[in-house]
């Protein structure tokens, strides 16, 4: 919308005003000669969420230049307007359905962008405040609560969202992809990084540990966590890594989770939303992904293809009908197993209750041994500085 563009929330309104539009300079009894109504949030296709979301009256009104309408807080540059609610909540979806698509709709403005919001959460613009800060020079407005009148000259609705994950450079206009956008994930959290290494005690490793390739193991505090974790991180030093283990959670922070994921080579995990974090990888990192009973589709459409694209090393590891505890439930010939197709068929919500919440992992750690080692010298060639880092 670019013109006179006035908020109305008592309305659910965005009205723009004019003298003439489409060549003509009436309209109804109102002067309104163009109505729309939009929910501002990127999963139109997901029809049981849309309806959750808070819907927003689009006005274009024909008026004489004189009338001097209400203005309560005058804006220099446009409105973004936009929900943070749906999904909101689940680290993946804050990502594929907000923070991505904000990225790639409000760059182009280079700061000079007020976010509008509707359905606002506190919690969310203190989680992300680095990112929105990078993104917006200005505080965020409160669309419900905040009942004065703001006028812009122009104004956003909604966001521009490709794939999962993704950034399609054919649909930009300067061919930006998610490349581009792990540079400014860089640029965002780099002042609060280096704040946070000011502020913790030096630890020095003995030369031969530094020189080991890192590896995060992703653990998981529900359905999905790998029971034999212990006996992992045994096999994953005598290997030759460095291991760490991350339980993600709201308190640490996404600065302190982009710090230690920053400087991480191998990062390994079952498939879930705290998978999301491997944004944070540098490109050029392994990442394993460990994919449970049912969930291909999932985790090759939310996971693999985004990671490929951004320049990972990935690596699938899709685990045995032995290696579920699904195993002690159903029968190794059952539909479960022989035909996860039909079974995901049924819905989303019969393939959450039989594969996601009560599915977890006992790794056959020779199985797993091989991705596992060739994560490792795939590390240890990229910090030795080959060339020859594919295989």
């Amino acid at each position: 919308m670019t013109g006179d563009v006035r908020t109305d929330p008592s309305s659910s309104s965005i009205i723009v005003y004019g003298t003439k539009f489409n060549g003509s300079g009436s309209g109804d009894g109102d002067g309104v000669i163009q109505r729309e109504k939009i929910r501002p949030y990127t999963r139109k296709l997901f029809n049981s969420i849309m309806v959750t979301i808070d819907e927003l009256e689009l006005v274009v009104k024909v008026c004489n230049s004189a009338v001097n309408h209400r203005c309560d807080v005058r804006h220099d540059s446009p409105g973004l307007f936009f929900s943070t609610g749906g999904y909101t909540g689940n680290l993946f979806h804050e990502f594929a359905d907000s923070i991505v698509p904000l990225y790639m709709t409000s760059r182009r403005y280079n700061g000079k962008v007020v976010f509008v919001i509707l359905e606002y959460h506190h919690w969310w613009f203190t989680f992300y405040d680095e990112i929105l800060a990078h993104l917006s020079d200005y505080d965020v407005i409160d669309f419900r609560r905040d009942n004065r009148t703001h006028c812009f000259p122009g104004a956003v609705v909604g966001l521009r969202a490709h794939d999962d994950l993704q950034i399609d450079p054919a649909w930009t206009d300067d061919n930006t992809t998610i490349r581009d956008f792990r540079d400014f994930l860089d640029r965002a959290y780099a002042p609060r990084i280096k704040e946070i290494l000011s502020q913790e005690p030096k630890h020095f490793e003995p030369e031969k540990e530094s020189k080991k390739p890192k590896l995060v193991i992703m653990a998981r505090n529900d359905s999905r966590k790998i029971l034999n974790q212990g006996d992992l991180i045994k096999m994953a030093q005598e290997i030759g890594f460095r291991v760490s283990v991350l339980k993600p959670n709201r308190p640490t922070g996404l600065a302190r989770m982009y710090k230690i994921l920053n400087s991480t080579d191998a990062l390994v995990g079952v498939h879930g939303a705290a998978l999301t974090h491997f944004l944070f990888l540098r490109p050029g990192s392994a990442f394993i992904q460990i994919v449970p009973i049912g969930i291909d589709w999932a985790a090759e459409t939310y996971f693999e293809q985004p990671a490929i694209k951004m320049g990972m090393k990935y690596i699938g590891y899709y685990i045995f009908a032995n290696e579920s505890t699904l195993i002690d439930e159903y029968d190794e010939k059952d539909p479960v197993f022989t035909d996860t197709l039909s079974v995901n068929r049924k819905g989303w919500n019969y393939t959450q209750q039989i594969y996601l919440d009560p599915q977890n992992v006992r790794l056959n750690l020779w199985r797993f041994r091989a991705p596992l080692t060739r994560a490792y010298y795939y590390a240890v060639r990229k910090l030795n500085g080959s060339s020859k880092v594919d295989s």
